[in-house]
């Protein structure tokens, strides 16, 4: 097959189709969506958007327990939610291989948080990759569900993303169609009750002896000798390639790919070798307490940082600082570009209103486009934590205000598809315990912040089939709400949703409110846009009221409100709060 230019993400989806995957299935979440979306592509794989991780894994796990190849791909936080069968997977093994994805985030590009994700392998007790690059996405990828069948065990692929959306030239293969196994019935390796899972604990250990053994002298970790065994360092996954752009070949390197279990033998043969050891990995220090642990002197993070991306600059300046390279600078400073709302964003009017009533209530927010509600000028939420603490942390906080006498209304807001991942358990709770807040679904028909993928509220599935979409309206009264408890609304009619919060906020119990309105970047509704809102300069009051809704198309420029023509979509939110009749709607002439 030819070379072609391939991202990490992309290069796994190809690995793994390479590799005979048959099923496949992931929620989405910078930096993994594309791994899905890419293996969406090959008609041979069976691939689903699922409505949160541990369901993606539980699919991918039952579908190698039926004896063929599958992946479940999930970013860092995703991994948390997919713990528990994770875990138990470690126990029972596969008979079809089984490999699971962890993008992390360094940095926080787009997470709450920066968790290495590495240490999982160890707790969950099963083989790690860590690719380089991006023909690393592809063989390692490839060879993980040989490895898993091999080793009765789950491989975890992890990549971070640098990895995941660098592009390279990547040498591609056939595809391999790995035989279907027949499934039988086993319960001592796949029902893990307790008598089973203790013995299926013992064969675990037992496996992780052979494990370290393969490890020692695998082909995924390699020494490579510079001109001198001065110094060695120690590295895997992107920070080897920084370390290689700095320190060329004159050092020597332990690149590790497999880095679970951990190759003792071989770092010990290394250490032995070089004079002063240096361990650069991003994150945690977790090869260097590896290390540390065999009884070798290293330097890391004691010149390196915890947090964030490395650079091939951050490990010249840690250990090369009198080299005489200097970094290119320049007096000019790129303008700061915070994220904001799309212009005609649908949660812009439901947000404004929460903020315009801060001094009534507290809304414990959620993961999603709607989470930079949180900032300035709308401060519409006051929380952001994981996927479907909007409405379970609302519960809690409901009680912790009304014990200290506070009298605002707590409201819990989510997205429609973070309600599916894990607000609707929230929601059971909120109404068995007779809560007494208010909570909010942002319906904008698609899972907008990770690029528009379905959810179980869409018409339509990942490989583009005809899926029945999920009636919020019939999930919630059939979870026991009272019909007269729910409101369904469009979020850009300001004085129905002034009227719902006020509701809301006014009675006692739980209100629920769906404010439904697409995402305006929905491909279907490209061209629906035939009205723009105008400012008469000679009308506008300078009260910049236009200017507290926080849309990229409103400016305040030569005296009076402008409103960008090109940005704006006639979403006519902007024209609502203006009290002088200020800005007008009018129809597109093409």
């Amino acid at each position: 097959m030819a070379k072609i230019l391939l991202s990490g993400d992309e290069a796994v989806a190809r690995g793994a189709w390479e590799a005979g995957c048959r099923v496949a299935a992931a929620y989405p979440g910078t930096p993994s969506t594309e791994i899905l979306e890419a293996l969406a592509t090959y008609p041979e794989l069976d691939s689903r958007w699922t409505s949160n991780e541990k369901v993606a894994l539980e699919v991918a796990g039952g579908a190698a327990m039926g004896g063929v190849r599958a992946l479940a791909a999930m970013k860092h936080v995703g991994l948390n939610v997919a713990a528990d069968p994770l875990l138990t997977f470690g126990y029972t093994g596969v008979r079809g291989g089984l490999v699971v994805v962890s993008a992390d985030d360094p940095g926080c590009h787009s997470s709450q948080n920066e968790q290495d994700n590495r240490h999982y392998a160890r707790l969950a007790k099963i083989l790690m990759l860590e690719p380089a690059d991006s023909q690393e996405c592809l063989d390692y990828s490839r060879a993980a569900f040989e490895l898993s069948e091999r080793f009765d065990s789950p491989v975890l692929l992890r990549l971070t993303t640098r990895i995941c959306h660098s592009q390279g030239l990547v040498q591609t293969g056939e595809r391999h169609e790995a035989p279907v196994k027949p499934y039988e019935r086993d319960v001592r390796k796949f029902a893990m009750m307790p008598a089973f899972a203790r013995l299926r604990h013992l064969a675990v250990e037992e496996k992780l002896k052979h494990l370290a053994d393969f490890a020692a002298d695998c082909v995924f970790n390699r020494l490579e000798w510079g001109r001198d065994k001065k110094i060695g360092v120690l590295s895997s996954g992107v920070a080897y390639q920084y370390a290689r752009e700095v320190f060329g070949d004159q050092v020597s390197y332990l690149k590790l790919g497999l880095t679970f279990p951990f190759p003792e033998r071989l770092i010990a043969t290394f250490a032995r070798a070089v004079d002063k050891i240096y361990v650069l990995e991003e994150g945690d220090p977790y090869l260097e307490n590896a290390v540390r642990a065999l009884g070798f002197d290293c330097l890391g993070k004691e010149l390196l940082p915890l947090t964030g991306e490395f650079d091939a600059g951050l490990l010249r300046r840690a250990f090369l600082p009198a080299d005489g390279v200097r970094p290119l600078t320049s007096p000019l400073l790129p303008p700061p570009r915070p994220p904001v709302l799309c212009a005609g964003c649908p949660h812009r009017g439901l947000l404004h209103i929460l903020g315009e009533n801060k001094k009534r209530l507290v809304a414990a927010g959620d993961i999603g486009c709607y989470t930079l509600g949180l900032q300035p000028p709308l401060e519409g939420l006051d929380s952001c934590i994981c996927m479907g603490a909007g409405f379970s942390a609302a519960i809690g906080l409901s009680t912790a205000l009304k014990a200290a006498g506070d009298p605002r209304r707590v409201f819990g807001v989510v997205g429609d598809s973070t309600f599916f991942h894990s607000g609707l358990t929230g929601l059971v709770d909120a109404i068995h315990a007779r809560a007494d807040l208010g909570l909010v679904i942002l319906d904008n028909s698609i899972t907008a912040m990770t690029g528009h993928q379905e959810n179980p509220g869409t018409a339509r599935d990942l490989m583009g089939r005809p899926a029945p979409p999920l009636n919020l309206e019939a999930v919630i009264l059939g979870l026991g709400l009272p019909e007269g408890r729910l409101t369904v609304l469009d979020p850009l009619d300001r004085p129905a949703v002034q009227e719902a919060v006020d509701t809301a906020i006014g009675r006692p119990g739980l209100s629920v409110i769906i404010a439904r309105r697409p995402c305006v970047l929905i491909k279907d509704l490209k061209g629906s846009f035939n009205k723009k809102c105008r400012v008469e300069a000679d009308r506008c009051k300078k009260c910049k009221m236009c200017l507290k809704v926080g849309c990229p198309a409103v400016s305040f420029e030569d005296g009076h409100s402008q409103i960008d023509e090109a940005a704006c979509l006639g979403c006519g939110y902007c024209l609502a709060v203006c009290r002088f009749e200020a800005i007008r709607l009018e129809e597109v002439t093409r």
